[in-house]
């Protein structure tokens, strides 16, 4: 039994990291389309047909993200905006702290 739970623990783990590889790929699908929007204004058309793509909805789906229209539409949105992910997140997870802080701070 010990042997089952252990195999099926290493396999869970073994899909987290090959879903973080994946989204890391989306990532850099996003920075590149942001580059793309900056150097030729057609960004979000970049990322659109990127996601609309046999590769890249197979990458969607590889990253845990249903390749939908509405995730299409926010991908575009996301490149039009122009921040690349690696500000987006940093500042996305500072504000996530604060409000954090500030919620355990009312709480006190």
């Amino acid at each position: 039994m010990s042997e089952f739970v252990d195999g099926t623990a290493f396999n869970h783990e073994q899909g987290n990291r090959a879903r973080k590889l994946f989204a890391a790929v989306v990532l850099a699908a996003l920075d590149d389309a942001i580059a793309d929007d900056k150097k030729y204004g057609n960004g979000p058309e970049q990322i659109a047909r990127w996601a609309r793509s046999r590769d890249g909805r197979e990458v969607l789906s590889c990253a845990g993200i249903d390749p939908n229209e509405r995730v299409v539409a926010g991908l575009m949105e996301f490149v039009s905006r122009g921040v690349r992910t690696s500000v987006a997140l940093s500042r996305e997870e500072s504000e996530r702290r604060a409000v954090q802080a500030a919620a355990e701070a009312e709480a006190a």
